[in-house]
């Protein structure tokens, strides 16, 4: 791998990010901050699967 692909990379640190706040979220006993943290790494992971096959038809990966 020569190349980081920065914005693939921005979108990965975001979903892992979301995962964290998840587990906090279940440890403050936050039902609301849990499910908004899931639909943050939907959001998340589906941009980032929109962008990497945009790359891919766009013959940049």
């Amino acid at each position: 791998m020569k190349n980081v692909k920065w914005s693939l990379l921005v979108y990965a640190m975001l979903a892992a990010a979301s995962i964290m706040g998840i587990g906090v979220a279940i440890g403050e006993k936050s039902i609301i901050g849990a499910l908004g943290c899931i639909v943050a790494i939907i959001v998340i992971m589906g941009m980032g699967f929109k962008t990497k096959r945009k790359m891919r038809e766009n013959g940049e990966l």
